[in-house]
Order: structure tokens, then C-alpha cells, then sequence
């Protein structure tokens, strides 16, 4: 990863996120067609989740994807959670990464399945597509934080329901009501992924955001923080528990908080001197 740094920096990569069947997986396959009908070189990353109780994975995008998989200037790489919060997994960033270096012009990163408050895409995307659909839930679910905050393009998927309308007036609603008046709307697009209607349209805003995306320095910037924190705080944890397991004493106050003799707390408390003070 230190020797690819150099090599990157080049390929608009795209968030596509939402709820558990918004239709993200047919979407993200017809976007990465009409990306390579469009002479486009496409990296793709789908998360699946993994179980909470085996650790495995079905890697279910592998089937979806087998449209695009094949076609020339297409890499697909399927990866499961591994436990992560947040809707990616520990490793989606390293690996977009590596697409850049070798030369993809776009990199889909498709997400599992999420909640509300599960925005790690941002910190991994130049833009992010949240994925929305009739059906799956009142009006009020648009305006609630978390998700629907992160968006920098909306898409109403199976936009052939007859509620899609609404979905629609919902977002902009919300748009409406948090948006300063001078400031750049938020686009709403209309698909249908199985049948691909509205996805020309939605591409179109995506390749025109293709450079004005690399003008946006503020937020590059803070993605750039939040990257170097998190590998701080992985380096970190990997020499504290290296640390604690290395005499044994971490396995008595286990036994000690166990037996109720001590409380986790104040066991940190100490733990955090001695590693700060040693």
C-alpha cells in the first residue's frame, strides 16, 4: 500500500448505498454497463455481510455481477464485512486503492445492506448514491439523520411503482427543509435497474461530476484525517493487545472482573496509566 500511494488519486470512485432491498446490486450492474458502453475502465467492490455467528459469507454479488464480470475493462471483487460496522468492510479503502493504481477510471463500491446510521461509504467515496425505494416505510423516514445526510445524488429505484412519486416529494421535502437557499441542490433520479430506464441519466450526472469532484479539496481533506486516524487507532490497538497478552496478567484481571473483585472500568483506568506511564 506505501508503494501504490504515488500511482493513485486518478479514479472517481462512487458510493452506492441504502436499505437492504433498495436494489443496489441490479443497479450498480446496469451503472457499470453504461460506464463501459461509455468506453469506460470500471472497478467494482460489493460488501456482503457476514454471519454473525460462522463468520461467512454467501459473496451473493458474485452471481448478480456475472453480467458485467466478463466484459473487458471490468474488475469485480467481492469481500464480505468480516464483522465491521458501518457497511463496508476493514479493507473496501486498500482496495480501491489498488484499482486506482492500476488504471480504473471508475470504482463502484457497493455496500451492504444498512441502517441509518451507517455512513462509513463517505469516508471512502468521492460521491455517494443513496439508494431509496417505495414501500419501505412513511414520509418521515426521509427526514431522519444519518443516511439521508451523506447523499450527494439520490436515486429512487423501481421508480415503476406507483408510489415513487412520492418517495420523490419525501426527499425533496427533506432537501427543502435542511438546504440553505444559495446552496447547490441536491440531483433526485428516477430508475428502474432491472430494465435500466433512468440509468443513462444518472451516469450523465455521475461523468459530470467527474472532475468538478476533484475541486472539492475541503472534503478530501477531511476524508484524508479520518483515513490517517483510523489507521492510528488500528496500529495502536494492535500494540496494546500485543502488550497485555505478552505477560499474562491480562488473563487474572479477566478471572478478576469475572469473580466481580474488580469492575472493567477502573481495570482500564489502570491499564491506560501503565501504558501511558511505563
Amino acid at each position: 500500500m506505501k508503494a501504490i500511494h504515488t500511482r493513485g488519486g486518478k479514479a472517481l470512485v462512487v458510493g452506492i448505498t441504502g436499505a437492504p432491498g433498495a436494489g443496489k446490486s441490479t443497479l450498480t450492474n446496469k451503472i457499470t454497463c453504461e460506464l463501459v458502453a461509455r468506453r469506460k475502465s470500471v472497478g467494482v467492490v460489493s460488501i456482503d455481510p457476514s454471519s454473525p455467528f460462522l463468520g461467512g459469507a454467501l459473496l451473493g454479488d458474485r452471481i448478480r455481477m456475472s453480467e458485467v464480470s466478463n466484459l473487458d475493462g471490468v474488475f469485480v471483487r467481492s469481500m464480505a464485512t468480516r464483522g465491521a460496522l458501518g457497511g463496508l468492510s476493514q479493507t473496501t479503502s486498500d482496495i480501491v486503492k489498488i484499482m486506482d493504481a492500476f488504471g480504473k477510471d471508475i470504482v463502484l463500491i457497493e455496500t451492504v445492506g444498512v441502517g441509518q446510521d451507517e455512513v462509513d461509504v463517505i469516508n471512502a467515496a468521492d460521491i455517494v448514491l443513496v439508494v431509496c425505494v417505495p414501500g419501505m416505510g412513511d414520509g418521515i423516514q426521509a427526514i431522519k439523520a444519518g443516511i439521508m445526510e451523506i447523499a450527494n445524488i439520490f436515486v429512487v429505484n423501481k421508480a415503476d411503482r406507483e408510489d415513487a412519486d412520492q418517495v420523490v416529494v419525501d426527499i425533496q421535502t427533506m432537501l427543502d427543509m435542511s438546504s440553505h437557499s444559495d446552496s447547490q441542490k441536491t440531483p433526485i433520479f428516477k430508475t428502474v435497474a432491472l430494465t435500466g430506464d433512468g440509468v443513462n441519466d444518472l451516469v450523465d450526472s455521475l461523468l459530470d461530476d467527474f472532475k468538478s469532484s476533484r475541486k472539492k479539496s475541503e472534503a478530501l481533506e477531511e476524508r484524508v484525517k479520518e483515513e490517517i486516524y483510523c489507521l492510528v487507532e488500528k496500529e495502536v490497538a494492535r500494540h496494546i493487545r500485543a502488550k497485555l497478552n505478552k505477560n499474562g496478567k491480562f488473563e487474572t484481571v479477566v478471572k478478576e472482573v469475572i469473580s466481580r473483585q474488580r469492575d472493567p472500568y477502573s481495570v482500564v483506568e489502570d491499564m491506560v496509566v501503565d501504558l501511558i506511564n511505563p
